[in-house]
């Protein structure tokens, strides 16, 4: 019994050491982007509420916590049996008015102020009022990649959301309308805002203010199927001039290279049309990605590898290689009409 309770304890101690390591780390780094998603490193607003109501939980439970263990370690060894102690059942008390008012009425005032606190944040963030230079982007979740459409802009993004930066002085939020076209998804960019759901039928909103330039990591954070793990999501918080150039670019037709046109028929007449965009062609598509574009992404298929030559045509090839379980199925093209679809591709910046 004694040995059970001692690995209890040491376990319970164990996992707030590794948390209170990963907060001392991730603290460490809260100036920017972090490699990996997470909230002890906030960029944004909504992301610094979250903090600082994550740090207020973390010190009340951590107390609770070192009030119990320490209760517990102080019984154990101050109690413990020796060899010549007497093994009977010793004299049972029933019974304390006292004792039984304390563990009811403070466990209830912790859990009022921990809903209370977590409710006015949740508030906070939601009745923020809007700024007439805020930024609108709908953000619509597909199994198993992201499509973001810049309504006043003219602009389908796809996998990397682009956001301009957002200073104190002049505030330029983006407003992220969150839509689903199949299943429940979830929207989680954890340096820069809380998760929301992405539901079918329903509308719901998040906004973010990045006062950080960089690549902030997030993904999808509601199981939607087979590849939900790799439904990355990648956001780009540009400076003024890099946001303006990046719209410029993205606003711009497809490229239309006389070079590549055997690529292009391939495309055209093949079942990739229907699935697929490329503005100022036949491909009209809108069940994959948008293509216009799609060199100017550093990533495929919604963050699982780096946008190279290689990896587009082994995707194309056959997508299982790198995302088993998605939803684009393999052309069964051969290796000439291959290398033709991935240099007209390459082309589409």
């Amino acid at each position: 019994m004694l040995t059970k309770c001692l690995r209890c304890v040491f376990l319970s101690a164990k996992s707030w050491l590794l948390l209170a390591t990963v907060f001392i780390w991730q603290t460490a780094f809260a100036e920017g982007p972090s490699a990996t998603p997470s909230i002890f490193a906030p960029a944004s607003t909504p992301a610094n509420s979250i903090y600082g109501l994550s740090l207020f939980v973390l010190s009340i439970t951590g107390a609770i916590f070192v009030t119990v263990a320490g209760l517990l370690a102080f019984v154990i060894f101050r109690f413990r049996q020796h060899g010549q102690d007497d093994t009977s059942e010793p004299a049972q008390i029933y019974g304390s008015t006292q004792v039984e008012l304390a563990w009811t009425v403070i466990p209830i005032l912790i859990v009022v102020v921990l809903f209370l606190t977590t409710a006015r944040m949740i508030f906070a963030i939601q009745d923020a009022p809007k700024p007439k230079a805020a930024l609108d982007v709908t953000a619509i979740g597909h199994q198993f990649w992201w499509e973001f459409n810049y309504p006043k802009l003219g602009i389908h993004a796809v996998n990397e959301l682009h956001v301009p930066l957002s200073n104190p002085e002049s505030p330029t939020p983006t407003y992220i309308k969150l839509l689903s076209a199949d299943v429940i998804h979830s929207f989680w960019v954890p340096q820069l805002a809380g998760k929301t759901d992405m539901i079918p039928n329903n509308v719901n909103s998040t906004w973010i203010d990045p006062h950080h330039p960089g690549v902030y990591v997030g993904q999808c954070a509601q199981f939607c199927g087979v590849e939900h793990a790799k439904m990355l999501l990648r956001v780009y918080v540009d400076t003024p001039d890099q946001f303006a150039a990046w719209v410029k670019n993205q606003q711009q037709p497809a490229v239309n290279d006389a070079s590549v046109a055997e690529g292009r028929h391939v495309f055209e007449t093949q079942a990739c049309m229907n699935c697929h965009t490329i503005a100022g062609t036949a491909a009209t598509g809108r069940f994959g990605p948008d293509l216009t574009h799609l060199m100017s992404r550093d990533t495929l298929a919604s963050g699982a590898m780096a946008n190279t030559k290689e990896n587009l045509r082994e995707w194309i090839r056959n997508p299982d290689t790198f995302k088993e379980g998605s939803l684009m199925p393999a052309m069964q093209l051969n290796d000439q009409q291959l290398d033709q679809v991935t240099a007209y591709l390459e082309t589409l910046k």
